[in-house]
């Protein structure tokens, strides 16, 4: 079931995000970048071209959000699940 519209996409802390965004648009270091813990939040067109700092449970994962990413939410492009890797048998 997808939500209503007349309650709008679901961002945790939308103003303090947005006015954080503002400030740190004029730099674009890694320190200034805006950190997100919120991964169930939706990707909104205020962070069009914005780099992101998201976290996984474990460390940060940059994102630089493009206009394809807005209205998914920002869990989708920062992986919880370690990949394998498979050692290879020696002869």
């Amino acid at each position: 079931m997808t939500r209503s519209l007349w309650k709008g996409p679901f961002s945790e802390q939308i103003k303090t995000l947005i006015q954080k965004s503002n400030k740190t648009s004029k730099k674009t270091t890694e320190s200034s970048k805006i950190k997100i813990w919120s991964r169930r939040s939706v990707i909104l067109p205020a962070f069009l071209n914005k780099e992101l700092l998201i976290y996984n449970g474990k460390l940060f994962i940059p994102l630089k959000v493009s206009e394809e990413m807005i209205g998914h939410k920002y869990g989708e492009f920062a992986s919880t699940r370690k990949k394998p890797i498979h050692k290879k048998k020696r002869k």
